[in-house]
């Protein structure tokens, strides 16, 4: 430790202390940020936890059971190295960085990126604060193979597209970085003036349920690796032949690992590319294919982030533009069905009981009941995206928006918008025998294979003979296959026709018509949820909302996402329990009101090797099209390209006709977002993803 002084915080104003900034990224080994700090000398390790920052997107219950663990096994490799983590809790993490700098006397910050929009925003106000302060501000690429400003087409944009995406990434000229080793010390920088904060993570009525997720689940990094050792040296050989069975641990489980960063991506990859060369050489077809489908996997989560990065609200809205104008049912009946398991489809809801009792689900059953929700029931995707957040132990918000921007067919690549899947006919693919059925739903435990799947066909003595009553003990279907793609249809009609009106009211430059017009019915989320209203076109089914009833709620109340009391939660204390040369994301990021470079006739350009490369939007085909997109200007830095973001210039085609409420409430919350983005429309391409190969992308493997 070094010596402690009485200026500066307590240490010594000669020696080199950097705070290393944890975030999702809660592992000693392959952690650039970290080896940073030991290279550069004494280390103080924090964590902030200020979940207020995250908006709506509030941790949900289990994730911050994972976190917690994960925490405390974090410290504890700290420890044993010599350091330990510092936490804060923080409702501006700004703030109490730069008072965290002045109680340790630190001359640097070290951390990891991050690729959601509020985050980007975040990291970049810290280093400009920071960085005018004296300090040294450096971030490093820790969950990516590659980051998003190195991987671009010939024409040096963003793809739009997954497949040509991956096999991007898969023929870059160089691999990825190598995995780091764990330092083998710390020098801990003077910590006694910068105590610990008691970080709380459950209330009272979380700790029971809490209690069983510890014995499915081993959070921490230590965890992780043994997680990944174990399927790689065992169902990962098998994996092109069982991932697709929903009854057992047939993918690698790995997902949460991921998200809060315990298990390195690259590390992954190598390992996985050295069993895919082990078997090349034995001629093992069936090993090669497992290998692939499960980088394909990865690459999927890859993808999420890039997407992100690239199309920063495609949390909030589809990227098909004219896909704002589809008339959701705003129905909450149907919504508080599919979150209880009550829909009248053994496997969705079986799926939805698995959720809500382990916090998981296999990637096959995500798809099934996600597209079960958008496609059948027709309620907002965000809806379910955002239940899938405050539900899942693996929730990510990169990760959840590409999986159900994909099944909403809202991606250019995504599903046919009226594909219906038949939950029936995916039981038998996905759950043949009905062992998962059974398992959660003990109400139909008896009912024969035959019939398992589709119980309102199967004859009333065999009903009776299984004891079930349905329509009393097990629901009769809520929707019927036939009327639902009927009901989709008469929807997408409705669609174009709001958009042609819409289309045709920007032409005359007027507002009588438009489908996001204030005189619609408002897009608004149930009370519960807490989340804004859109105005994107609704339906209200003819069903009456009944009598909302504490003991109808199987399932969790959203809203206790959000509301905390202190004296009603259990602590958990924390405390008392070579340089990478990759590019970073600029500092240089200019917020002043002009553009960087030339641009074209709708505002794009992209400058890369100081010579200007101008693209224009080509006509777009089928009538789809892109919404609002990020665009980054390429430049030199470093030896690696990295994005420049450029301050938006919004044409007045752009303000009429895609600005909604909700981006308006956003931007007014987060006025750096509105300064950073520089927005642009190009063409969609043909639909490349094939469907019957693609994973969900949250769920890894």
């Amino acid at each position: 430790m070094p010596p402690a002084s009485s200026s500066n915080g307590g240490n010594s104003s000669n020696n080199n202390i950097s705070i290393v900034w944890f975030r999702r990224d809660l592992r000693v080994e392959d952690n650039p940020a970290l080896a940073a700090g030991v290279r550069a000398g004494y280390v103080v390790s924090v964590f902030i936890w200020a979940p207020e920052e995250e908006g709506h997107f509030f941790p949900g219950r289990v994730s911050r059971w994972w976190l917690s663990q994960s925490l405390k096994h974090l410290d504890s490799s700290l420890r044993s190295l010599g350091a330990n983590l510092i936490t804060k809790r923080s409702f501006d993490t700004a703030s109490t960085l730069v008072d965290v700098v002045n109680s340790t006397g630190a001359t640097n910050l070290f951390f990891n990126h991050l690729y959601d929009p509020l985050s980007l925003v975040r990291d970049h106000r810290i280093k400009e604060l920071l960085s005018s302060r004296g300090l040294t501000v450096r971030s490093f690429n820790a969950d990516l193979l590659y980051e998003p400003w190195e991987v671009a087409d010939e024409n040096g944009c963003p793809f739009s597209t997954f497949e040509p995406f991956w096999n991007k990434c898969l023929s870059m000229p160089y691999d990825p970085a190598a995995p780091l080793l764990p330092p083998k010390r710390i020098m801990s920088g003077d910590v006694s003036r910068c105590p610990s904060d008691t970080l709380v993570f459950e209330d009272e009525s979380e700790r029971g349920s809490n209690a069983l997720l510890s014995r499915a689940w081993s959070p921490g990094w230590r965890n992780a690796n043994k997680a990944l050792n174990a399927f790689i040296n065992g169902p990962l050989i098998d994996y092109s032949v069982n991932r697709r069975k929903a009854d057992g641990a047939t993918t690698s489980l790995l997902s949460p690992h991921l998200h809060f960063g315990e298990l390195s991506v690259r590390k992954v990859f190598h390992l996985v590319q050295i069993k895919l060369l082990v078997w090349t050489n034995e001629e093992n077809e069936s090993g090669k294919e497992s290998v692939s489908l499960f980088l394909k996997s990865i690459g999927l989560r890859e993808y999420s982030r890039y997407l992100s990065f690239n199309h920063p609200f495609s949390h909030e809205r589809p990227l098909l533009s004219h896909l704002k104008y589809f008339p959701w049912v705003v129905d909450e009946n149907y919504f508080k069905a599919w979150r209880q398991g009550r829909t009248g489809y053994p496997l969705v809801d079986a799926g939805m009981r698995e959720l809500w009792a382990t916090g998981w689900l296999h990637d096959r059953i995500r798809v099934v009941v996600s597209s079960f929700f958008v496609k059948v029931l027709q309620l907002p995707w965000r809806w379910g995206m955002k239940y899938f957040w405050d539900t899942l132990l693996d929730a990510d918000l990169e990760c959840d928006t590409l999986g159900w921007q994909y099944i909403s067919g809202t991606l250019p690549d995504g599903r046919e918008f009226d594909r219906i899947d038949n939950p029936q006919y995916e039981g038998y693919k996905f759950d043949p025998n009905g062992e998962y059925v059974r398992r959660w739903l003990p109400e139909l435990v008896r009912l024969p294979t035959e019939w398992i799947h589709h119980p309102w066909d199967a004859p009333e003595p065999v009903l009776q003979a299984a004891g079930i009553e349905l329509g009393s003990n097990y629901p009769l279907p809520i929707v019927e296959i036939s009327a639902a793609k009927e009901r989709i249809q008469e929807a997408l009609t409705e669609m174009w026709q709001i958009e042609t009106a819409s289309r045709t009211a920007m032409e005359n430059e007027t507002e009588e018509g438009l489908g996001d017009s204030s005189d619609l019915p408002p897009f608004y989320y149930p009370q519960e949820i807490h989340m804004e209203a859109d105005p994107e076109p609704t339906r209200a089914n003819n069903l009456q909302t009944t009598t909302r009833r504490y003991s109808d709620q199987m399932v969790p109340s959203i809203t206790s996402s959000f509301v905390r009391h202190d004296e009603d939660a259990i602590s958990v204390d924390i405390s008392s329990t070579m340089e990478d040369g990759r590019a970073e994301v600029p500092t240089n990021v200019n917020f002043d009101d002009q553009t960087h470079g030339a641009t074209d006739q709708d505002g794009a350009a992209v400058v890369r090797n100081n010579a200007v490369l101008e693209f224009s939007p080509a006509r777009l085909q089928n009538r789809l099209e892109f919404s609002e997109e990020s665009s980054s200007s390429y430049t030199e830095r470093d030896g690696g390209l990295v994005p420049v973001w450029s301050p938006s210039n919004l044409s007045e085609h752009f303000i009429s006709e895609e600005t909604s409420v909700r981006t308006s409430a956003y931007l007014q919350r987060h006025p750096q977002t509105h300064q950073m983005m520089n927005w642009r429309q190009i063409s969609p391409p043909v639909r490349s993803w094939e469907v019957e190969s693609t994973l969900h992308p949250n769920a890894i493997g």
